[in-house]
């Protein structure tokens, strides 16, 4: 059964909304599906960047880290953050990893912006580890995406804003 309600805690059809380490996505409907002989009630979310279609129980969204794009302030401050100096990140590339993919889960968008400004200058120092290249790319790609949608920009004029960002320190 479909359920084209207006609000299911919080979030709405048609309303775009950001799921950690997806990317952003399009609650495409919200409906009822039988679990263990149980109704639940599902957000049907589609990630375009990946052009995946995802089922989050609603009840579930919220403790997922699904959220609202943040307004235009947030996204500027997660622009601004990036140019900012910051502490040394550890050497040992594990550490700085399981740290980075800590802060990813979470999901905030000044989270991401961090993880991009991190990596990008360890790789300026010495190339990143496979793992870590892959997390920096996910980084990048999930900031460049909500900032996009946050400042109502194309993701080349946010892309060139970041890196604009970067190559100030």
């Amino acid at each position: 059964m479909v359920m084209m309600s207006k609000n299911a805690k919080g979030f709405q059809v048609d309303q775009k909304v950001v799921y950690p380490s997806q990317g952003v996505g399009v609650i495409k409907a919200i409906e009822n599906k039988e679990f263990k002989k149980e109704e639940i009630l599902y957000y049907q979310i589609y990630i375009e960047v990946s052009d995946m279609t995802i089922m989050v129980p609603v009840d579930k969204a919220e403790e997922l880290g699904i959220r609202s794009i943040v307004p235009r302030d947030d996204a500027l401050r997660a622009l601004e953050l990036i140019g900012e100096a910051f502490d040394p990140i550890p050497s040992d590339w594990k550490l700085r990893y399981q740290m980075n993919l800590d802060l990813l889960k979470k999901g905030s968008v000044t989270d991401i912006a961090a993880i991009v400004r991190s990596l990008y200058h360890r790789s300026k120092v010495k190339e990143l580890p496979i793992l870590e290249r892959k997390l920096y790319d996910s980084a990048l790609k999930l900031l460049e995406d909500e900032v996009s949608f946050s400042l109502r920009k194309p993701k080349e004029e946010v892309e060139t804003m970041i890196f604009n960002r970067l190559e100030l320190k």
